[in-house]
């Protein structure tokens, strides 16, 4: 009996407690209260930054991490909501900010909470994605004293684990620095980004702009490429980013899915015959090529809209996930321009720390020629790409399609002793230093010798397969296979990841 009045003594004394933690975590739930969540957020068609995170991961699985971070200040919070979940039933990290709130601005403890999360992600080898909807540094946070800044965890995580952004509405300054420290960076329709926004710039350098013409979805998904995607919504640009893990490992150390099932047998192409002409100087358009090519739809094309000489796709063949690199005979003839050779070196990175096996789907001219390409650095550029490529250890599956000159075949692992698992072609291919035609008047040949040189470029790539400069010469229609068979040999490899 005085046993079980001690018992209901504990119980009334924890009583005040407990309801003073309960107290705080449902104040820490409010955000900005229902007329600011109603005014700036679903009345504009949004998603509030709590629905957000719930979307994020499978559902029921969010737990929240520093719920309390600004109790003390009455700042729910302080307008960063941020835990941990699963995606596709593996485990995650991400935190998104509350416009609803203070504009969505850092304080001492949004940043202290971003810190931590890209800690743990580290530590832990979970992926982060964070989404972004804020002001940056808030003015009005003047507290001073060494602290840890969240930028520097951002960087020191570059390469361990996945990294995903979404830009959701108006992003500047401190904040939108995450953006470029992601490996994939997502915006909705409605979404801005920028260093510095409209009323900074305007008292800056005079110049009036709006946020679309400053930083909106196509300056920076088409022009700048400091964007990959464009999501029409919050809950398409959530689903995408969904989607995007679902080709990469936890962490750089460990395995890459799989899916098993569906399409993931041997099949001939027939089609092909009817989409890649054989002349090489008639365009055509690589997608077609891709989508046949892998499991059927399952490729996941990265940066549309930026540098679209050159097709960067991730997908599944035989159930493996890999990486694509492709030129596109659809665009300026697949010429290597220094937008399409940003891109690839981005995509060759990022892929590169997470195993992927990257196949090259090489139909080029050549890099780029003329003043405009010089003064957009093409060599500069078209180098970073070959170093890129030529640094990467993963496994290398090329594939000569009709054309490759120069530094555009280079830049696509496309000379022998580059490391490539296996490198195939198909019979009409076209090699050389540069186009026999243009290089023959440059080099300023007679007559006979033109007809030579351009005579030993028609001649396809037996003379190449003669002394093993490919593995094979394929008929197009067994391109999927000849990658299946390609892919089988890097199962040792795999096996010590």
């Amino acid at each position: 009996m005085a046993r079980k009045k001690r018992g209901e003594e504990n119980r009334q004394e924890w009583q005040p407690w407990i309801e003073q933690l309960e107290n705080r975590r449902t104040a820490a739930e409010a955000m900005g209260g229902p007329e600011r969540i109603e005014r700036l957020i679903h009345a504009r068609g949004r998603i509030d930054a709590r629905e957000r995170i719930e979307r994020l991961f499978d559902p029921g699985s969010f737990v929240e991490i520093g719920k309390l971070v600004g109790s003390t200040e009455n700042i729910p919070c302080d307008a960063y909501v941020c835990g941990q979940g699963r995606i596709h039933g593996r485990p995650a990290l991400g935190g998104v900010e509350d416009f609803s709130l203070l504009g969505g601005s850092i304080g001492a403890g949004g940043s202290a909470k971003r810190y931590r999360l890209a800690e743990l992600a580290k530590q832990e080898g979970i992926p982060l994605v964070t989404m972004l909807d804020g002001a940056g540094h808030r003015l009005t946070d003047t507290g001073g004293g060494r602290a840890p800044n969240d930028l520097l965890a951002m960087a020191d995580l570059a390469g361990h684990v996945p990294v995903v952004c979404m830009i959701m509405g108006a992003s500047a300054g401190h904040s939108a620095l995450a953006a470029p420290l992601s490996d994939f960076v997502i915006m909705t329709s409605y979404a801005s980004m920028f260093t510095g926004g409209p009323p900074l710039v305007k008292a800056a350098t005079g110049e009036d702009l709006t946020k679309e013409e400053l930083g909106g979805t196509q300056v920076c998904t088409e022009i700048a490429g400091s964007a990959h995607n464009v999501a029409e919504d919050d809950a398409a640009a959530i689903e995408m980013a969904r989607d995007y893990l679902a080709y990469f490992p936890l962490n750089r150390d460990a395995a890459l899915p799989r899916r098993e099932g569906g399409d993931t047998k041997p099949r001939l192409i027939e089609d092909l015959l009817e989409i890649i002409p054989a002349n090489d100087r008639k365009p055509y358009d690589m997608h077609r090529v891709i989508e046949r090519v892998v499991d059927d739809g399952s490729d996941f094309e990265v940066q549309p809209g930026f540098g679209k000489a050159i097709i960067t796709t991730l997908a599944f063949i035989g159930g493996r996930s890999i990486a694509i690199v492709a030129n596109n005979p659809g665009y300026a003839a697949g010429a290597v321009d220094s937008a399409a050779a940003q891109k690839a070196t981005d995509f060759i990175e990022t892929v590169g720390n997470f195993g992927h096996p990257v196949i090259f789907l090489i139909d080029n001219p050549g890099v780029l020629a003329g003043s405009r390409a010089e003064r957009e650095g093409i060599l500069k550029w078209g180098g970073k790409m070959f170093l890129a490529e030529r640094r990467l250890t993963n496994p290398k599956v090329g594939v000569l399609m009709r054309k490759g000159f120069g530094f555009g075949l280079v830049n696509m692992a496309g000379t022998p002793f580059d490391h490539q698992t296996m490198m195939y072609a198909l019979p009409s291919v076209n090699l050389a230093a540069m186009p026999a035609g243009s290089g023959g008047r440059s080099a300023k040949l007679d007559a006979d010798t033109q007809a030579q040189v351009e005579k030993s470029q028609q001649s396809g790539p037996y003379a190449l397969a003669n002394r093993l400069g490919v593995d094979d010469v394929i008929d197009p229609r067994e391109l999927r296979n000849a990658l299946l068979n390609g892919l089988a040999l890097v199962e040792g490899r795999e096996a010590r990841r």
